[in-house]
């Protein structure tokens, strides 16, 4: 609890969605060896996710709409643009609070993680440590040159590294333990959803377990951020033999993101999946 208020109290702090705060110290833990007493009180996907009616639910500031801007002159490139133009209204600008509790309480797996859409890669570094080697993919090197030089000033840089792939085409010659997945979801077409879960299938080892911090849940139009509710997730895991294992309302999102988040843990359950 009292970590709760912690973090909950920093919180407070950001006046909107994308109100970049001072970077807070990392922390690390040690193998997890059960979910902690607030994982345990999860609702499951079969409850109705919640929706926003009306409103500036996205933080539609000039900030997004260039970033929108830039991504439809070019879906792939036009990330380098958002980071050579200061149009990253995703960017944090420290780990994400959640993530920090869920080490914090050793809830996340050891082994090999990867953070597709890693960014200024805070999440990376957070999440790496002597149990964890932690790969961040980036197609910006804006967004890589500078999680390049902050894991350079951290002790835990020597557990993970930045590599410019396209998550889409990768083929690493390693599987993984862990994905963890923020605002890349939402950043992708919903028309690639698939291909996302069928990679994050490919990538996971058969006992691997699928991190998402599911956002924007709410009922706007367009994007990115494209709006992405538990059932858009459910429809393109599920088929793949994932089910959920916990789904709750994300505590600790920051902002106007309070909410409109859900912490999503996936597992496979069939060896045989469906196609999509």
């Amino acid at each position: 609890m009292r970590l709760l208020l912690q973090v909950s109290a920093a919180a407070t702090a950001f006046k909107s969605v994308f109100h970049r705060p001072a970077l807070p110290r990392t922390t690390h833990s040690h193998p997890p060896p059960n979910p902690p007493r607030l994982l345990r009180r999860a609702r499951l996907s079969s409850m109705a996710d919640k929706q926003v009616s009306g409103g500036d639910v996205v933080g539609l500031t000039a900030e997004v709409e260039k970033m929108r801007r830039l991504v439809s002159r070019d879906p792939l490139g036009g990330w380098q643009k958002c980071w050579e133009e200061a149009a990253t209204p995703w960017d944090l600008g420290q780990p994400t609070p959640i993530l920090l509790h869920l080490l914090q309480t050793d809830s996340v797996p050891t082994g090999r993680i990867l953070v597709p859409g890693c960014g200024s890669g805070y999440d990376v570094i957070a999440l790496a440590g002597p149990e964890r080697y932690v790969i961040g993919l980036d197609v910006s090197d804006t967004a890589l040159s500078r999680a390049r030089e902050l894991s350079s000033r951290s002790p835990m840089g020597k557990y993970c590294t930045f590599l410019k792939e396209d998550f889409f085409k990768w083929k690493p010659t390693e599987l993984f333990d862990v994905v963890f997945d923020y605002t890349f979801f939402c950043a992708i077409d919903p028309n690639m959803r698939s291909a996302w879960a069928r990679c994050m299938s490919e990538l996971l080892k058969s006992d691997g377990e699928l991190i998402t911090l599911m956002f924007p849940i709410d009922d706007h139009v367009g994007g990115p951020p494209f709006t992405a509710l538990v059932a858009d997730y459910e429809a393109v895991l599920c088929p793949l033999g994932f089910q959920p294992v916990l789904i709750e309302e994300n505590e600790l999102a920051i902002g106007r993101r309070k909410g409109m988040e859900k912490l999503g843990r996936w597992k496979r359950t069939s060896a045989k999946p469906s196609s999509l």
